[in-house]
């Protein structure tokens, strides 16, 4: 079986006392696009930057299709990096910033100014050659420099924070380019934000950072519904985190201070009478049909005293108090009509919505 395309190998990076990064290991397929997430301070600009080479491990590796990228400098390694403030020459047309990199490279101008037509056409902005950076929106700069990222055929594609500087439809309709561009040309690609939204849009997979290392790293959908933290499950999305104690593993039995007996639908690894974390989605909980039983005792089922309304148009988040502990519910605008401040809801969810996570 060959060897993953990029490998990251047990990374350091300490400054003095400080320690960036604590052994940061993960391997990328050829043509994969993976996204580094997480929030300020977490490691994963440092590890982007180390793969660049404008950083210096303190330990470890890094191997891009088998060859070490120790002592190559950033210039040598063939790699592609588009940064938040995208890095233009004002000087330079939109096609002569493209050309740039083929230009140091020798190719022959003819050639360079062809690759770099092509490139414009690929980007949507074969109109635009002429123009200065300055005569450009945002968007089209970074188109701009993501061609100019791409014009070298380099063996990976480095992407650091690129929709920051953006506004929200801008930056959306820019996801949607960016991975049509990256599926394209089937480059590798290392896309780092700290926006949850970008990560799960863009991503194959997800490595989620915190505080120097990977916490996780899986598919949009393994790290939402299968987080294997409680940093992954507050971070990536909104959560509910109910600590319990295992009664029953085989039957998925649990029982929570705040919300009674919750059960999962897959057996618990944990023994009887072990500590653990149950993670529900707002969105996986609806109001229950009105039921003269009411839902004392019964698995998976709260009684909640709404106090908070927060609408954020096409669905609104409640948030209810329910036996000395809040209870996060999102649900369709339609469906929270009426509810008001004081409602008490009657509120149930599945058992495959119930994810476990071991206690540390």
């Amino acid at each position: 079986m060959p060897d993953p395309y990029l490998q990251v190998s047990a990374l350091t990076k300490s400054y003095g006392s400080v320690t960036a990064l604590g052994g940061v290991s993960l391997d990328v397929e050829k043509g994969e696009f993976v996204t580094f997430l997480g929030p300020s301070g977490s490691g994963k600009t440092t590890t982007l930057m180390i793969i660049a080479g404008f950083e210096t491990a303190t330990s470890g590796t890094v191997k891009v299709g088998g060859r070490s990228l120790s002592n190559i400098p950033p210039h040598a390694r063939n790699i592609g990096i588009v940064f938040q403030n995208y890095a233009l020459f004002p000087h330079k047309t939109a096609l002569q910033n493209i050309m740039f990199p083929l230009n140091m490279r020798g190719v022959p101008a003819a050639e360079a100014e062809r690759r770099a037509r092509a490139m414009l056409d690929l980007v949507g902005l074969s109109d635009y050659g002429g123009r200065w950076p300055k005569d450009m929106s945002g968007g089209q700069q970074q188109r701009i420099a993501l061609a100019r990222a791409l014009v070298f055929e380099p063996s990976l594609l480095l992407l650091d924070e690129p929709l920051g500087a953006l506004d929200k439809n801008m930056r959306e309709q820019m996801q949607i380019e960016i991975k049509r561009i990256q599926k394209s040309l089937g480059v590798t690609t290392i896309f780092v934000t700290h926006d949850q939204s970008e990560a799960m849009t863009m991503s194959d997979r997800i490595a989620v950072f915190e505080q120097g290392r990977i916490d996780q790293i899986g598919t949009p959908q393994e790290v939402y519904r299968r987080p294997s933290t409680p940093f992954v499950a507050r971070f990536v999305g909104d959560s509910n985190l109910l600590p319990g104690i295992v009664l029953d593993p085989e039957d998925g039995l649990v029982r929570t201070e705040h919300f009674g007996l919750l059960r999962l639908q897959d057996r618990l690894p944990s023994a009887i009478g072990a500590k653990v974390t149950l993670m529900l989605r707002p969105e996986s909980i609806h109001v229950a049909e009105p039921d003269a039983r009411g839902a004392a005792d019964r698995p998976n089922r709260a009684e909640v005293n709404v106090h908070t309304i927060v609408p954020y148009g096409e669905s609104t988040l409640l948030i209810g108090r329910s036996g000395g502990a809040d209870l996060r519910i999102r649900l369709r605008a339609q469906e929270a009509d009426g509810i008001g401040s004081g409602t008490s809801l009657d509120v149930l969810w599945p058992a495959s919505a119930v994810h476990a996570i071991p206690a540390a």
